[in-house]
């Protein structure tokens, strides 16, 4: 919960847009400030305060503890200009709800943390537990010294400025293991443990159990996702309270499934009681990954427990990012938070050069010019499957035209892929003309290189009978300088010669330029390929200099 609190009309007027935003995340917290805020610092695991800097200090220094433990706290002044994360950047999470505070209320945020502010991502807020020196660790990544990056098996992590090697160390691993004095260890969630029992078996019994098992096998218990069991042991005490006391989820399968699933140790006991041969086993491999701890009962006499232990590797994250038609302010802020997360980059060159600047430290750029988009896809994929986080990047929406599709072509299920639109060139092309997609429209790529020109042709003919509005990508090229032409004599077979056409170049980048023309007067030869043309349909008018697309044709008549 984010506590809110306000002393003055124009502050509660802020706070109050930040509730009606968050009504579910934020509690308004009246009275006297100090009171207001000693209550919400002791009842929340955040602060809004709407208040001047020196105020929210003096109020919260009496109250501050542990850093680990105590909520973030976040300023905003009463202008709603600046939102500053004040305490608690990482623990508390201060530096991003004061980049959402931000966002929400049109505030610049203001991070001071030494990580956040030069793009590093803090190493105590990657999502992992860890263990060891972060701060010296930080520190020596901030001041350029080499830190050597040591992945024992496959996991997507964010970019980092590593080395080969060097005297400082961050290590992935869900070894049990102690931290050396210049290393920071990571746990990834890797471990799931199958557990299975009799009826009452004691939570003691089966917690003991699982710590036995993964301190022989010299695993950490602090990268254990999830204990997994059978459904019929879903509300066991025993099981229940253990996953409780680990902190991870108890995951459940039907007896059906894990019947499925080929074990080392099958047994006849489970079989006659809840329908499976095996529940410990099947249950931590259903979902695949490497059996470090085979079935093993407890040291109970009678033994009331059983548990296995299985390692998952990390699966890659491939991010197929559109960029928008060029203009900064329409990469969209889920496409940066993409670019900002992977840890490779791939991309065509020149789209590369338009979001360099956003790339975290660290992050590896796998470029390559016109002409080897195949290529591209097959090595994002490629990377992907190695465990990488991987952003694809494409101009416009990635899906139109561009990445998506050869990259899709490649992915199996083996990986986890999103998809982050952009706002495409017709988009762009439409709103610097007017409105011209306001009815049906449809957008056809004139470039035969990969498809048939009689193909491309037909669709054409059949955009123009259904009388819908047409967007023309890579309309001309000087090696393809007549489709264009044959395009706009197939539309003119339907369509009036004083039918509105928009031809928009280079749409939302420095060097745009516009024109509104006709059917009749359009000269293909002042058309490239950076260019988009637009063609109305019969009842896409010029009005006052816009090219305009009526939502229906009935609004019209009257005016004939």
């Amino acid at each position: 919960m984010i506590g809110l609190i306000s002393a003055t009309a124009a502050g509660a007027a802020a706070r109050d847009r930040l509730a009606a935003a968050w009504p579910e995340r934020t509690r308004v917290y009246e009275g006297p400030v100090g009171d207001a805020v000693r209550r919400a610092f002791a009842e929340c695991e955040q602060l809004v305060c709407f208040l001047a800097t020196g105020a929210v200090v003096r109020l919260v220094a009496p109250l501050l503890g542990d850093k680990a433990a105590d909520p973030g706290v976040v300023c905003v002044d009463e202008g709603g200009r600046f939102a500053v994360s004040l305490v608690g950047g990482h623990g508390g999470g201060a530096n991003e709800l004061a980049r959402e505070v931000g966002g929400l209320l049109g505030a610049e945020p203001v991070v001071t943390t030494a990580t956040d502010s030069v793009g590093l991502p803090g190493l105590d807020t990657l999502g992992f537990p860890f263990e060891g020196a972060v701060a010296t660790v930080s520190r020596a990544l901030l001041d350029g010294e080499p830190v050597a990056l040591e992945t024992e098996l496959p996991w997507p992590l964010p970019p980092l400025p590593t080395a080969p090697q060097g005297s400082y160390t961050i290590r992935l691993t869900d070894r049990d293991i102690a931290p050396g004095d210049r290393e920071v260890l990571l746990r990834p969630p890797s471990l799931v443990v199958g557990v299975g029992s009799s009826k009452g078996a004691p939570v003691d019994e089966v917690l003991g159990l699982v710590e036995d098992a993964l301190r022989d096998a010299g695993l950490s218990v602090r990268s254990v996702a999830e204990l997994a069991t059978v459904d019929a042991k879903s509300a066991e005490p025993g099981i229940v309270g253990a996953a409780e006391r680990l902190g991870v989820p108890l995951v459940t399968y039907s007896a059906e499934e894990l019947a499925g699933v080929e074990v080392p140790n099958p047994s006849v006991a489970p079989l006659a009681a809840v329908g499976t041969p095996s529940v410990a086993e099947a249950a931590a491999l259903v979902g695949g990954g490497e059996l470090l701890v085979p079935k093993r009962k407890s040291g109970a006499r009678p033994a009331m427990a059983t548990c296995a232990v299985v390692r998952r590797s990390g699966r890659g994250r491939l991010a197929v990012v559109g960029l928008g038609p060029g203009a900064r302010d329409l990469l969209t802020p889920r496409a940066r938070a993409e670019l900002r997360r992977a840890s490779v980059l791939v991309g065509l060159d020149q789209y590369v050069d338009q979001i360099r600047d956003l790339l975290r430290p660290g992050t590896r750029i796998l470029e390559s010019g016109l002409g080897a988009e195949e290529e591209r896809a097959r090595t994002a994929v490629a990377e992907a499957r190695a465990g990488h986080a991987v952003a694809l990047i494409g101009s416009g929406d990635a899906g139109v035209y561009a990445m998506a599709s050869p990259a899709l072509a490649e992915a199996s299920d083996d990986i986890d892929v999103v998809g982050v639109p952009g706002v495409t060139a017709a988009l762009a092309a439409g709103a610097i003309l007017g409105a011209p997609l306001g009815h049906d429209h449809v957008s056809i790529s004139l470039s035969d290189l990969h498809t048939p020109w009689e193909i491309i042709q037909h669709r054409v003919r059949a955009a123009a009978e259904a009388d819908l509005v047409v967007t023309f990508y890579n309309p001309r090229s000087r090696g393809r300088d007549w489709q264009l032409p044959k395009a706009l004599a197939i539309l003119a077979e339907h369509r009036e010669p004083t039918t509105p056409v928009g031809v928009v170049r280079n749409a939302s980048r420095p060097d745009e330029s516009s024109r509104l023309t006709t059917l009749a007067a359009l000269d293909p030869a002042t058309v490239d390929m950076m260019t988009v043309v637009t063609v109305g349909n019969t009842a896409t008018r010029n009005i006052a200099g816009r090219m305009v697309t009526p939502r229906g044709y009935r609004w019209q008549e009257g005016d004939r």
